[in-house]
């Protein structure tokens, strides 16, 4: 105590000046104070802007006059709020924002949306568009979409969505839209048989060359719009997506005359055979969707296969029609040997068909076998076995059990992904085996009950092999459901061939739900249990 340090502290003051502000700096002067955010230039703060959320942005756009200047001039996307009363306030709006080149308009069901005139008004201030969304804009008419297109000429991508101008609002906008890419249309109204009497002529539409993707869904008579598809003579993408009408003639039609065809997605659409021959002209086809149409069979697939031999993927959702089988595997595999992805989804075939797959199709890096009932261990064993390039493969709903799955810990040395649900003889000591055994690997496990409207759900979306997984560090302790008893089990097996054979009788009217859902109401009375397929 009362004892001086030997060595003497050192003052803080010089620490304190070298971090001090001047004296020019501060207040002391009346000057205002510094703003360093001055040295940085327009160009950094923007994208130091389009790195923020939506919400941090718009703080930042009121911290200062130049702050907001920077921020309009560097605004390219907008979406707004499509009601009535936006047409008051567009000139403030795309003063601010005159840079905007991606447009969209949203309006709720209960609210009115904006009008033709408001539509122009936009599209006069905002002449440099190249993508625009429409959706629930109902106050829109064909009247409307022609002073768009005239005003927009560099439109390169449009969708809409819930709206009502009809056949005559689409074909002026390709009218005079001659940069356009990609067209979307979604629950389009106002679609008749004679939309296109006063337009296209005879048929046939000036389509511009630029147009490379389609996208026709839900519509009630899309078909007034085939010219258009058959116009389009450099069509890369076509989706015909829940779409009323007959689409025989009209792809076999688009095979002739657009054999360029790159992707071509059919879903819950009345194709039949004479369709896929149809497409099997289009000999650049790498991406076939087949998802819910009841019409096609093996031969349909067979000739695609044979004439298309750049196919890369595959996606087939048999919808437990029994139609389409091992004739249809074998010849993919006989005839596309580049064949990356393939997707089956309520089909039966058997251990033949996919063992010409995984035989041939070496290159092959992603599978999904959902709701298979015919794929058993013996099978997964194979695939296991025998494919060396596979990265990513799903299983749900299919018979297999924990010794099929174990195949994995020693083959399929590029795997990456493995996603098994709905498989209930498979349960959580298998994923801590392959833990151990292959080290960190992504893992998707979930064995609940079987459903089979979620069985039929899942193929449409094709999203069962790109789906997410989820790693496992640590050993998971999960719960083991029981398995429903035989009987349970048989007669859910004879309502599934009662299915089929319905679905195979009404066709196309099935694919609207209404025929289903009746059948479905039918099942559950029949089988009180509904634990199994």
């Amino acid at each position: 105590m009362g004892q001086s340090p030997s060595t003497a502290i050192p003052s803080p003051e010089p620490y304190l000046r070298q971090f001090s502000f001047s004296s020019d700096d501060d207040g002391s002067t009346g000057a205002p104070p510094r703003d360093y955010t001055a040295d940085i230039p327009d160009d950094c703060l923007a994208m130091i802007f389009h790195s923020l959320s939506s919400v941090d942005r718009k703080r930042c756009s009121v911290v200062s006059k130049r702050w907001l200047r920077v921020d309009g001039e560097s605004r390219y996307r907008l979406s707004l709020q499509a009601k009535g009363e936006l047409i008051n306030r567009v000139p403030s709006i795309f003063t601010r924002f005159y840079s905007v080149t991606k447009l969209a308009l949203r309006c709720d069901r209960r609210s009115t949306s904006i009008n033709d005139d408001a539509l122009i008004l936009i599209s006069l201030w905002c002449s440099n568009l190249t993508r625009l969304k429409l959706r629930g804009c109902r106050e829109i008419t064909e009247a409307g979409m022609l002073g768009l297109a005239k005003n927009c000429k560099n439109l390169k991508k449009f969708s809409c969505g819930s709206c009502v101008f009809g056949a005559k609002g689409v074909y002026a906008l390709i009218e005079h839209c001659n940069s356009l890419e990609e067209l979307s249309i979604i629950r389009l109204r106002g679609v008749d048989d004679d939309a296109d009497t006063g337009i296209v002529g005879n048929g046939v539409v000036s389509v511009p060359s630029s147009l490379k993707s389609i996208c026709l869904k839900e519509l009630v008579n899309g078909r007034s719009l085939e010219p258009l598809i058959i116009g389009a003579k450099k069509l890369c993408s076509l989706k015909l997506i829940r779409c009323l009408g007959d689409w025989d003639m009209m792809l076999e039609d688009m095979g002739k005359l657009n054999p360029g065809l790159v992707e071509i997605h059919l879903e819950k659409v009345q194709v039949s055979d004479l369709g896929l021959r149809g497409i099997s002209k289009c000999l650049k086809l790498e991406t076939l969707h087949v998802v819910k149409t009841p019409e096609c069979s093996d031969l349909g697939i067979i000739d695609v296969a044979e004439k298309c031999t750049m196919l890369k993927k595959l996606h087939i959702d048999g919808w437990r029609t029994n139609r389409i089988g091992n004739d249809a595997l074998i010849a993919v595999a006989r005839n596309c040997p580049n064949l990356l992805e393939l997707v089956l989804i309520a089909m039966f075939p058997t251990g033949l068909g996919l063992e010409a797959v995984i035989s041939n199709c070496r290159n092959l890096e992603r599978l999904a076998l959902c709701g298979i009932g015919t794929v058993g261990d013996a099978e997964i064993e194979y695939i296991a076995t025998k494919s060396l390039a596979l990265k990513k493969i799903c299983i749900k709903g299919c018979p297999v059990s924990n010794s099929g799955i174990l195949a994995f810990g020693f083959g399929c040395p590029n795997l990456v992904k493995l996603k098994v649900r709905k498989c209930s003889k498979v349960n959580g000591e298998v994923v801590e085996w392959l833990r151990k055994k292959r080290g960190p690997f992504g893992f998707n496990f979930d064995y609940s009950e079987v459903e089979s409207e979620a069985l039929d759900g899942s193929g449409s979306d094709g999203g069962g092999v790109e789906e997410s997984t989820t790693v496992f560090p640590h050993a998971i302790v999960t719960q083991v459901t029981t398995l429903a008893d035989d009987a349970a089990a048989s007669s859910s097996n004879n309502n599934n061939s009662r299915f089929s054979m319905l679905r195979t009788k009404f066709g196309f009217l099935a694919s609207w739900n209404v025929v289903p859902c009746a059948f479905r109401r039918w099942s559950n009375n029949d089988n009180i249990s509904g634990d199994s397929i």
